[in-house]
């Protein structure tokens, strides 16, 4: 039986609240991936995603919002990923914040050239670029993790992590991808995917 399952109406309510950004906007901003040729990633059947700290729908530990007055330690959280398609090469993983900077969205986190060989990452592992992942720019156009950090007093925010397998070749990717420019490589070369939210507030 199929369901609307929290990720999804997170979704949903994000694309409705983005109506007049752009296609590219959206798809960025919300994780959503079945536009700007992220064909069939939305909600995988099959694939999916989880973490150790969080339930889906659930409250994002301290430790992985962002340093100082934000309340954490900036600390990437704990991933895990399963039943990625059998042509699956590599993975990426993004994390939006789409209540960020008064609904226009934030990209906290952008993450390529994982070997799908690769099927979790534990804390931390996704601060900075290692010998299996390369870490994008985020909004601030750090090449790093950028813990949450929302407006005090704000209803918790929604930060959405998805996982995207796709057929390009680990280490294919450059250096220094922002999210618009992540959007136009995979651009056709996107598998198929699963999300996870989790909410954070202060």
């Amino acid at each position: 039986m199929n369901r609307l399952s929290s990720q999804d109406a997170t979704r949903t309510k994000c694309v409705k609240r983005m109506a007049g950004t752009t296609a590219v906007g959206t798809a960025l901003l919300c994780g959503l991936v079945g536009l700007a040729g992220f064909a069939g990633t939305a909600h995988a059947e099959g694939m999916s995603v989880s973490s150790s700290a969080f339930k889906d729908g659930g409250l994002l530990p301290a430790e992985y919002a962002g340093a100082n007055e934000c309340g954490g330690k900036n600390t990437s959280p704990p991933l895990e990923w399963k039943n990625l398609p059998q042509a699956t090469h590599s993975v990426v993983i993004r994390m939006t914040d789409p209540d960020g900077a008064k609904g226009g969205g934030v990209v906290h986190w952008i993450a390529y050239n994982i070997p799908a060989s690769v099927t979790s990452l534990a804390a931390g592992a996704g601060n900075k670029s290692g010998d299996n992942l390369t870490i994008g720019k985020n909004i601030s156009g750090a090449e790093a993790y950028r813990g949450a950090c929302p407006p005090v007093g704000d209803t918790p925010h929604h930060y959405i992590i998805t996982v995207t397998a796709t057929d390009i070749a680990p280490g294919s990717l450059p250096p220094g991808l922002d999210a618009a420019g992540l959007t136009v490589a995979l651009a056709g070369h996107t598998l198929n995917g699963s999300t996870i939210v989790a909410r954070y507030g202060r």
